[in-house]
């Protein structure tokens, strides 16, 4: 995973944040550091999957819009 620092940061403080308030636990720079990149690592790619499979599902409800509405423009043919 290859965040900027200013995003890594971010998060990191976000871990400092939530284990200091959840588990009554003081995390260290250098521990909170390791433990995103674990979850970065180890996690990352699911929920990155996750993500393309939900924009795919989300842009084929579009494009199933969009064929109904051409269907709709569709004049019928005589013979």
């Amino acid at each position: 995973m290859k965040l900027n620092q200013a995003d890594k940061e971010q998060l990191i403080l976000k871990l400092q944040s939530y284990c200091s308030r959840e588990l009554d636990m003081e995390l260290g720079q250098f521990d909170a550091e390791f433990l995103l990149d674990f979850i970065g690592e180890n996690f990352g790619a699911h929920f990155y999957n996750q993500g393309l499979y939900d924009a795919q599902a989300a842009l084929n409800v579009r494009i199933d819009s969009v064929s109904e509405a051409i269907a709709e423009l569709e004049k019928p043919i005589s013979n």
